[in-house]
């Protein structure tokens, strides 16, 4: 649709009008395939494909959006940044990008495409929620998917929570800076 490549890995019957578990997942080649700690993301895709698993019917949508839009090595420039005391959204803004440079309307065509009508959304990201409701489709709920905290990510999991608006447990550490 877009010039990119995305992967749509479908499960049972979704085009019988009842919602749909899906996880619309955003490539990361440093968590997804190389289980980087430092972000949250391939433990994520394992539990989404686990619960559509389970469940019997679903979608995981692999979107080509690398870095939050960014890409690759700009990723990794960002990186850079952040071993030196930014966070993830602080290295983005100093690259000249935006925190959050993806966009949903492809993904919600691909979806739409694929038959599904009503969806359960994994997601913690709130503005996933309303860029893929529209194009004949309904978000009828979320369904969290939240991981465990590490060392290496727990910095990133705060700023995702604090500054990117991510619907997540607040650790006792986090509200005595709020």
């Amino acid at each position: 649709i877009n010039g990119e490549h995305h992967i749509a890995l479908v499960k049972g019957d979704i085009a019988d009008g009842e919602p749909v578990l899906c996880r619309v997942h955003s490539e990361c080649l440093t968590g997804d395939a190389f289980g980087s700690l430092r972000c949250d993301c391939g433990e994520q895709l394992a539990e989404a494909l686990r619960r559509i698993e389970k469940k019997g019917r679903g979608v995981l949508l692999y979107m080509r959006q690398e870095g939050r839009g960014i890409g690759l090595i700009n990723k990794l420039k960002a990186y850079h940044l952040q071993d030196g005391g930014m966070d993830t959204v602080e290295a983005n803004l100093a690259l000249g990008f935006k925190a959050d440079l993806r966009e949903y309307g492809t993904g919600a065509e691909i979806l739409a495409d694929l038959g599904v009508k009503k969806m359960i959304l994994m997601t913690n990201n709130p503005l996933k929620i309303k860029g893929l409701d529209g194009f004949g489709l309904e978000v009828v709920g979320r369904e969290p998917i939240e991981m465990t905290c590490n060392e290496k990510n727990e910095f990133y999991m705060y700023t995702k929570y604090k500054k990117m608006g991510h619907i997540l447990h607040v650790r006792n550490d986090w509200k005595k800076e709020e």
